[in-house]
């Protein structure tokens, strides 16, 4: 399935928003030629949708092109092929390397081929315009920015950031997720999701040992920020005098209600992803080992099973049916789902409110979670929800039998 392709950008309208409004002339600058370089590019994309046919197949061979600080994708120059040798420009070579590991990590853990599933060619763009505060998919290409050197560096040097852009066209050649309200925040939410887990299946951690930030490497060593987002603690990714702090919820209670309009970043997508990005931090805590596996298939699969215009209920209760599909009724993996949904407010349709009220995790002063003995401590408490729900059976095959 294809859906209408939208300019996906990584950095948050309300990052841009506030340099703009900086007292110092280079951050206001450069944020007010990003933001409008952003908006002539989204119309052009909405011009080129029209025309759109059949992305270029290719069994997802990479090209990078050098922009050389302009903003004409035709003209940018070739800097690196799939048979070429490596460049001389670590941008070239940090884009073409993001490119492949997103690629070969959809193909060995889901058989995708490339973003589309039919081969689509990978194309990157390095060096675009000048102090480019952004990274964008729109749809057919990846284009980095290098920054301005004071607030943001060169967008190539994060692969969860890459990875992140990319999933974007993987979501559009799947569900179609509207770019609006909650199944906008959905599809930034699967981005963040699938980039946290390309980069933590090229350094083989496990989701203990993950950082589980977005964007880490983007700003500069100057910048007071961990990253752009924290899917382990949402709402704590930064907060200084420069951006303020980070509006990211953790829970339906704190939804956030925007405009849905483009400066009200369209219902708040990258706001209220913090909900979903908690409820797949603390799935894959739950079930432990490497977050790719069992909780990175229940989300892809949840994925294929959606629709332009799943919410969050949707969603949740997708990932609770594809748990049991896929593990069992009951199982370790299950019940991981169903007790990290509720602990953003969110509960599965049909399952009683009492079954996986999981209450071990406290939040820390800082946002993050207080373990009582880390994964072993919710691992237990999945194991006395599986009991529970066992002995409710159990229960309800005596009654039927009397």
């Amino acid at each position: 399935m294809t859906t209408t392709c939208r300019l996906n950008c990584i950095v948050p309208p309300h990052i841009l928003e506030k340099l703009l409004r900086s007292d110092d002339s280079e951050t206001h600058q450069a944020a007010l030629a990003t933001m409008l370089t952003t908006a002539s590019l989204r119309g052009e994309r909405r011009i080129r949708a029209t025309f759109a046919g059949a992305a270029a197949l290719g069994n997802g061979r990479r090209t990078v092109f050098d922009c050389r600080h302009g903003r004409s994708l035709p003209l940018a120059v070739l800097a690196r092929s799939e048979d070429g040798a490596a460049s001389g420009d670590d941008s070239v070579n940090r884009a073409f390397d993001g490119l492949g590991t997103t690629r070969d990590f959809y193909h060995a853990l889901f058989h995708r081929n490339s973003i589309d599933n039919r081969g689509m060619r990978l194309d990157g763009y390095v060096h675009f315009s000048t102090r480019f505060n952004n990274a964008f998919w729109d749809g057919q290409q990846m284009v980095f920015g290098d920054g301005d050197g004071k607030i943001f560096t060169d967008f190539t040097g994060s692969l969860d950031v890459i990875a992140h852009e990319l999933t974007h066209g993987v979501t559009e050649n799947t569900a179609g997720l509207d770019y609006h309200n909650q199944s906008g925040a959905l599809n930034e939410s699967i981005s963040d999701v699938f980039g946290s887990l390309v980069k933590q299946w090229s350094l083989k951690q496990t989701a203990d040992e993950a950082d589980w930030l977005i964007g880490a490497e983007i700003f500069t060593p100057e910048i007071d920020a961990d990253a752009l987002r924290s899917m382990k603690a949402p709402g704590h990714a930064y907060d200084n005098p420069l951006f303020g702090k980070d509006p990211q919820p953790d829970h339906m209670s704190k939804y956030v209600s925007l405009p849905d309009t483009e400066p009200g970043d369209f219902g708040g997508v990258h706001i209220n992803s913090g909900i979903p990005n908690k409820a797949f931090y603390q799935t894959a805590v739950g079930i432990g080992g490497f977050a790719w596996d069992a909780p990175g298939l229940i989300w892809y699969e949840s994925l294929k099973a959606s629709s332009a215009d799943t919410q969050f209920q949707d969603f949740a209760d997708t990932t609770y049916q594809k748990a049991e599909e896929l593990f069992g009724a009951g199982s370790a993996e299950q019940l991981a789902v169903l007790a990290a949904w509720q602990e953003v407010g969110i509960q599965i349709s049909g399952v009683p409110a009492g079954v996986a009220r999981a209450r071990t995790l406290t939040a820390g002063r800082d946002g993050g979670v207080g373990r009582e003995d880390g994964v072993a401590s919710l691992t237990k408490q999945v194991g006395a929800l599986a009991a529970q729900v066992s002995g409710m059976a159990k229960d309800l095959a005596s009654l039927k039998g009397k």
